[in-house]
């Protein structure tokens, strides 16, 4: 069926009445079916909107407010009316002639917004509605200009400083409508902002690519660009609004897909707060201005239709001033909150359409009967669920408004303004600050967090997206010529080849380790080098929801820990005295730290010992920084290494391929901007390791595609020290207990992951680094016979991987790793971070201690 959502043709009676006994009977429906509904008229409507209505009053019972419908008290704040978008229905865009000769600049002022604000503020709003175009200094120089006179970076940084605010001088809380944003505008905008938002409008991808088309020549209209923008809100933990624009040219087949691509991000992120449901209206000076208006019947069985897909927990909304006061028909199909409804501001979007009386609302919703309830821009679940979808910083903003017990406004509360800030006290030594030491003795207190069902994004829906990348696929590749070419020049190896080689096994395996340790030893020789270094985990406090890590804790958790900056320094000056050229210091996203706790970090190890290589802040945490205080990557990284910042890990990567990574990780950095953050260091002068995690939900595609990128960065920068192969430990994995992930990589696996590590990354990366924390002696030592030359560090302590579920301790003395070095049967060397001669005072110092701590206790205050 391909009927256009404004033909005459319909579905026939039988498949009406079978798709309505099938919502009435609460059974999920297909998209053919949601099609056929979708059409529903007449009798049959007012069968489906009674059925749709009934799912939405269970879950109202459920979620604590039965007979209860909200709706927000706003202001609508137009930033800007540019946009780099051509939209053909829209009324909201302008260019900046106009602009400029309706005395207006080309962004509202900070003056002119907290205007706005303050005004709402007096008559009780609560939320500032923050809408804008599109990007659009990409498209307008005077747009690009005003930001450059002002101090902005891009219209993001104007939207982050404008809504703090708003935060400190008004109290009311802004809800955030930039367009297309970024994994990295999500991180800068959270702080300041409890709720976000993007219509979908449509999934049919000919809407935009075809000429005529209502998104035609708009780049941000791409479904697929908006999808992802959804995905990013759930992997970010932004409570999220989104929603469908009805009536635009879309069939009703397309109608019902745009729901069921709603449903799917809804139900793997658990982030969208509600859904909008919005008809078309034709408006003059536009493209579209003859196209009919949605009617309202279209409207209803829109609505019911949504809420039978997205179910009864889910929150949907339709706009009181576009229905010319049929505000009972849409309660009565499923409805369960008005939108923003402002006593203040026109609706800049309709500004032809003007709200409705709240006084009017009430009234009419009562008739329906239902209790109209004030809600704060971010909806009461959100409110309640607490960390990690509210930033720190705006918990007091949101207390302020919000009733504890309901997490609906509070109708007395006074709306003023509140400091925006970092939490006080952010270094105060915290839960199980001797994990270090007990993680070998006593363990763990058990095998995953308590919010276990709910951090990680919905499980089912994870095994689905996994599926494809774990298919094997076929090699046909001629494994001898493969070898041939290794052993002849490594760095002519083809994709194919190198393929087939990563699929190696029995006696090709053995020649593949064979032809890399020969390249291993004309590039670097036979030393084993080493470093003596200790690990400080700062802090396990995360709520990014990585699910392969084991070592994330809530704050209240059992196993939960943050260090005092004087016990990191304390930790670095103990490595110091037994022979440490280097911490490497890594920490949880703890969100009460500030972007400046890095700062503080480096500098307390550098006070108090001068000497101390300072390894630490992997990419994730450089952008945690960079977005928490607002400064770019770049200033963030200069800040950092005037702080004593030397190197920084190359951890965070785990595959470099986000088909892979949005499966292991929910909210961490894409590839995209790992790739920027080491780049960027390296331009500054900050060399960075390099890293692999593999053997989960990944194939040997994979692994071919992250060290083809890895490559490709060194040959552009040459930042990289060295290449460190991560075996995935998944005993406490949350990926493999929840029956997605296998259990970590076999030998063979490693040996040549090893191997053509050596012979890819080759001669671009020397120094091939292997891990005894994660493989143990015996593995790390034939790692060092299939192409590595590094054993890393004795690390002193290490958490991370023990908790994950490691059996091969916490720390190795220098003998230790001298004899894994024997048993490959080659000479061990102390090496620097960036593989320096080691100064003799600190050789001395590790052969005095074995290069390990006396005695492993908390240090306490």
């Amino acid at each position: 069926m391909t009927t256009s959502a404004t033909s005459g043709t319909g579905p026939t009676e039988n498949s009406m009445r079978r798709a309505l006994k099938r919502a009435r009977d609460g059974v999920a429906l297909d998209v053919a079916e949601a099609a056929v509904l979708l059409q529903a008229r007449g009798e049959a409507l007012t069968d489906l909107a009674a059925s749709a209505a009934r799912v939405r009053d269970a879950g109202l019972e459920q979620a604590g407010r039965p007979g209860v419908i909200t709706y927000s008290k706003s202001v609508f704040i137009p930033l800007t009316r540019l946009c780099r978008d051509k939209c053909h229905y829209c009324t909201f865009v302008t260019v900046p002639g106009k602009l400029r000769r309706a005395g207006h600049g080309m962004f509202m002022s900070p003056d002119e917004v907290l205007d706005i604000a303050r005004k709402g503020a007096a008559l009780g709003c609560k939320e500032a509605l923050i809408t804008l175009g599109d990007k659009p200094e990409d498209r307008w120089p005077e747009a690009r200009e005003w930001l450059d006179a002002h101090g902005y970076d891009d219209t993001i940084a104007y939207v982050r400083a404008v809504s703090i605010r708003i935060l400190e001088e008004t109290g009311l809380l802004p809800h955030l409508n930039p367009g297309v944003m970024t994994w990295t505008d999500f991180q800068r905008l959270k702080p300041v902002a409890p709720s976000m938002g993007m219509m979908l409008e449509t999934t049919a991808t000919r809407l935009w690519s075809e000429p005529g088309g209502p998104h035609h020549g708009s780049p941000d209209k791409e479904p697929a660009v908006r999808l992802r923008v959804l995905e990013d809100a759930g992997r970010s933990s932004v409570p999220f609004t989104s929603g469908l624009l009805i009536g635009i040219g879309e069939t009703y087949e397309e109608r019902a897909e745009s729901l069921f691509a709603l449903r799917k991000v809804s139900r793997a992120y658990h982030g969208i707060q509600e859904l909008i449901i919005q008809n078309f209206r034709a408006k003059p000076d536009t493209a579209m201005r003859g196209m009919p208006d949605a009617e309202l019947d279209e409207l209803v069985a829109t609505v019911a239709v949504a809420r039978h897909i997205m179910g009864p927990s889910g929150c949907l909304q339709a706009p009181p001033n576009l229905v010319d006061s049929e505000y009972e028909r849409l309660i009565g199909a499923g409805i369960d909150d008005w939108g923003g409804v402002s006593p203040l501001t026109i609706d800049h979007v309709n500004p032809e359409r003007p709200w409705p009386q709240i006084e009017e609302l009430a009234e009419r919703s009562a008739a329906a009967g239902f209790e109209l309830r004030e809600r704060l821009c971010v909806y009461p679940e959100f409110v309640l669920r607490g960390e990690p979808w509210l930033d720190p910083r705006l918990r007091p903003h949101v207390s302020a408004l919000a009733d504890p017990e309901t997490g609906l406004a509070r109708p007395d509360a006074t709306v003023e303004g509140h400091a925006w800030q970092e939490p006080e006290e952010a270094f105060v030594p915290a839960g199980r600050t001797d994990l270090h030491r007990t993680i070998d003795t006593e363990g763990r207190t058990a095998d995953r967090r308590d919010d276990f069902d709910e951090v990680y994004g919905d499980w089912e829906a994870l095994r689905e997206a996994a599926a494809p990348g774990m298919a094997p696929e076929r090699i046909d590749t001629d494994v001898r010529q493969a070898l041939a070419t290794a052993a002849d020049d490594p760095t002519r190896l083809t994709d194919a080849e190198a393929l087939a080689l990563l699929h190696a096994d029995g006696p090709a395996l053995d020649a593949l380790c064979r032809v890399a340790d020969d390249v291993r030893r004309s590039a670097v020789g036979d030393d084993v080098t080493y470093i003596v270094t200790r690990n400080i985990n700062f802090t396990n406090v995360c709520y990014t929801g990585c699910r392969f890590c084991a070592f994330a804790q809530r704050r209240t958790d059992a196993d939960a820990y943050t260090l005092s900056l004087e016990q990191v320094a304390d930790r670095a000056q103990q490595a110091w005295d037994v022979g440490a050229v280097e911490v490497c210091m890594q920490g949880g996203i703890h969100p009460d730290l500030p972007g400046t706790a890095y700062f503080d970090i480096a500098k307390a190890v550098k006070e108090r010992v001068p000497g101390m290589h300072v390894h630490a802040f992997s990419p994730m945490e450089v952008v945690n920084g960079a977005t928490r205080t607002g400064m770019s990557i770049r200033e963030w990284l200069t800040a950092a290494r005037e702080s004593g910042l030397d190197t920084i890990p190359g951890t965070a990567a785990e595959i470099l391929d986000d088909e892979v990574r949005w499966v292991l990780t929910k909210g961490k950095l894409p590839t995209a901007t790992w790739i920027e953050v080491v780049k960027t260091a390296h331009e500054l002068g900050i060399r960075s390791s390099s890293t692999m995690m593999y053997g989960h939900v990944d194939q040997p595609r994979h692994w071919l595609g992250h060290l083809r990128t890895l490559a490709a960065l060194q040959r552009e920068t040459g930042g990289f020290t060295e290449f460190v192969t991560l075996p995935f430990i998944h005993t406490n994995a949350p990926v493999y207990l929840a029956g997605i992930a296998r259990p970590g990589p076999s030998t063979r696996d490693n040996r040549a992951v090893t191997a053509m590590a050596r012979l890819l990354l080759h001669p671009w990366i020397p120094n091939i680094q292997t891990s005894w924390v994660k493989l143990g002696t015996e593995g790390a030592a034939e790692m060092l016979r299939s192409g590595a030359n590094d054993l890393g560090g004795t690390l002193m302590e290490e958490t991370i991987s023990r908790m994950a579920g490691s059996s091969y301790g916490s720390y190795k003395s220098v003998r230790d790793l001298v004899a894994v070095a024997e048993a490959a049967g080659r000479p061990a060397k102390p090496r620097t971070t960036l593989y320096g001669e080691v100064p003799q005072e600190r050789q001395r110092a590790a052969e005095a201690s074995d290069g390990h701590l006396p005695e492993l206790l908390p240090v306490l205050d």
